[in-house]
């Protein structure tokens, strides 16, 4: 299972993050809107916390074939910006999973306020030991978490585990694209909480291992490398915010890791990539 150092490093990471419950509702208090009558349909512009919005949702939804009598793990979930998307715009079940508390309470407040309850629903725990049972769902999505998770092989294993035979495993993730310096490597552990990073062979060789046929792999870097450099602006227009909340260290020492990650794509040393796997009926976990 994720170890209590992990755990506190992925936790410290994003209950400092500039994009938080809390910088959501002033915006959209900013900008007239109501807390009261506030629907999914105007949150899902302000909730995104992930490389491409609604649109990679769609696409990623779109690939695994999600639709309204699908039930859904996100693994990794987050404030549930993907989780209640999805069930609104598909009508399906959507189960959000996380390590980080914040996050998780975050992400049912949120449902609430949007009167998703119905079809959405959080789970705090741990994606290398889930509680869920075998053959539990239609589709496995995760987008961007999966680097912060170790033993990824672990991590694939349960997600196959609890997907359905004939069952949908999608996702992007950050990853490992060129070669890595040590000390690049302990800045990503130290200031990301990423302890490990995949390639996309070997996210491929992981599925195959674990019972799942391969059904597509998409190169994303590029793509991303642009997306990258637009949210380190954003993250930047955020200052004076970042700055009441945390203080002004930490806003310059995101500012600092966050270049520092941007670089990484520009140097071609990270990319990021999406996989559609389905759980194979002759295979085994």
């Amino acid at each position: 299972m994720i170890q209590d150092d992990q755990r506190q490093k992925v936790t410290q990471f994003y209950d400092t993050h500039p994009i938080n419950e809390k910088q959501i509702i002033q915006k959209l208090q900013l900008q007239g809107i109501s807390i009261e009558t506030l629907t999914e349909d105007i949150l899902k512009d302000y909730d995104q916390d992930h490389y491409g919005g609604v649109e990679a949702n769609d696409i990623l939804a779109q690939k695994a074939g999600i639709k309204s009598t699908s039930y859904v793990l996100d693994v990794g979930s987050g404030m549930g910006g993907p989780t209640r998307y999805l069930a609104a715009r598909y009508g399906c079940r959507v189960m959000g999973l996380d390590v980080t508390e914040s996050r998780y309470r975050s992400a049912l407040r949120l449902a609430k306020m949007v009167k998703l309850n119905h079809l959405v629903d959080f789970h705090l725990g741990n994606a290398l030991d889930m509680s869920f049972a075998d053959d539990t769902f239609d589709v496995v999505i995760g987008q961007e978490t999966w680097a912060h998770i170790p033993e990824k092989a672990r991590l694939i294993a349960e997600c196959t585990r609890v997907v359905k035979i004939d069952g949908i495993i999608a996702f992007t993730d950050v990853l490992r694209q060129g070669v890595l310096g040590h000390s690049e490597m302990e800045r990503l552990q130290h200031e990301m909480a990423i302890p490990t990073l995949e390639t996309a062979e070997g996210y491929g060789q992981l599925l195959t291992e674990s019972g799942c046929i391969l059904l597509e792999q998409e190169d994303l870097s590029g793509q991303w490398a642009e997306i990258l450099t637009q949210r380190l602006e954003m993250y930047r227009s955020l200052k004076n915010q970042t700055i009441e909340k945390f203080g002004e260290d930490h806003y310059q020492k995101w500012d600092d890791t966050y270049s520092f990650f941007v670089g990484l794509f520009a140097a071609e040393k990270l990319g990021g990539g999406r996989l559609v796997a389905r759980r194979d009926s002759t295979g085994s976990i």
